[in-house]
């Protein structure tokens, strides 16, 4: 190769790295039932296509450089990987039997529940190759990893148990009881602390990742309070969770786990994401098909927005 084309070659491959870091200005969003993903301006807040992708989307992650989409599809078997410039399908890999949810570790590799199976497997999302499975309990659904990749937390939802898993080793390290059918859980930005949702038990805990244990929980003020999804401010302070089957999100104080507010949105509200700079609040609700856009300095819906059949995760690209 000529000097002058790699440089062209390397110039234009700094142009695609600088994209993918300011990312592309879009939310996409899993319909379950539809067996596609919508995909919309996360500026304009419309709808901007439609992309068929398989049977029975629900999980849906970026790769840590933000230049691949990664989407559980649950009645393949497999993970589909799309380009989220170009909304490509760029290759697929069998990602173990029901694949729901997963979370993607810094390094690049994944971290799935599969759900009928009873486990959690870890993938390396470049290869398709199966790296590792770990026995958890019945019906895994959530996947947590810390911002230094020291452990990820599994939800098992018929088990009522946190898996606290130690990476590199892959093992579990602790089981932490928690309350009936937990189904999502997320770390603060330092890894000190876990939050947990309940779905049954309509609760959320506290979990401190020093001493292993719960300090502290809340029961939802809503008796229709299905929780799933949860999401953190900007200054941490606050915590966001997706009510499911009460139609709003419920806005707590992340300290003292007291509920604040409850925001109106859909029905069935199950998913959430956050924008770059956690200025808005994406939510999936799946009974009415749509994406409630709440913005968060004041907590309230600035946008719903019509999407496929039962949309189930969202994740934002900008």
């Amino acid at each position: 190769m000529s000097i002058k084309r790699c440089l062209i070659f390397c110039l234009s491959l700094l142009v695609m790295q600088s994209l993918h870091a300011a990312g592309v200005n879009r939310v996409f969003v899993t319909n379950e039932k539809s067996d596609n993903i919508t995909v919309i301006n996360s500026k304009t807040l419309k709808v901007e296509t439609t992309i068929p992708i398989g049977d029975r989307p629900r999980g849906i992650h970026l790769s840590p450089d933000r230049s691949e989409l990664y989407v559980a599809i649950g009645n393949e078997n497999v993970i589909k990987v799309v380009d989220p410039e170009t909304l490509k399908i760029l290759r697929q890999f069998h990602a173990g039997s029901d694949p729901e949810d997963f979370a993607v570790h810094p390094n690049g590799e994944i971290y799935i529940s599969n759900e009928d199976a009873a486990k959690a497997s870890v993938f390396n999302p470049k290869t398709g190759r199966k790296l590792t499975e770990i026995d958890v309990g019945l019906e895994p659904e959530g996947v947590a990893i810390s911002p230094d990749g020291k452990f990820v937390v599994v939800t098992s939802e018929s088990s009522s148990l946190l898996h606290v898993i130690k990476v590199p080793e892959n093992t579990i390290i602790k089981n932490i009881i928690v309350g009936a059918r937990p189904r999502s859980a997320i770390f603060n930005s330092d890894g000190t602390l876990v939050y947990a949702s309940s779905e049954i038990g309509g609760e959320i805990q506290k979990v401190d990742m020093k001493s292993l244990k719960i300090i502290d929980s809340v029961k939802l003020t809503s008796d229709s309070a299905k929780p799933k999804d949860l999401r953190l401010s900007k200054d941490e302070k606050t915590l966001y969770v997706a009510g499911g089957r009460a139609n709003s999100v419920f806005v707590l104080d992340a300290e003292n786990m007291k509920v604040l507010k409850e925001i109106p949105v859909g029905k069935r509200v199950w998913g959430l994401a956050m924008n770059r700079d956690k200025s808005r609040l994406f939510t999936t609700d799946g009974v009415t098909g749509t994406v409630s856009v709440i913005d968060t300095s004041d907590n309230k819906v600035i946008k719903t927005i019509k999407v496929g059949k039962f949309p189930w995760g969202v994740v934002v690209d900008d």
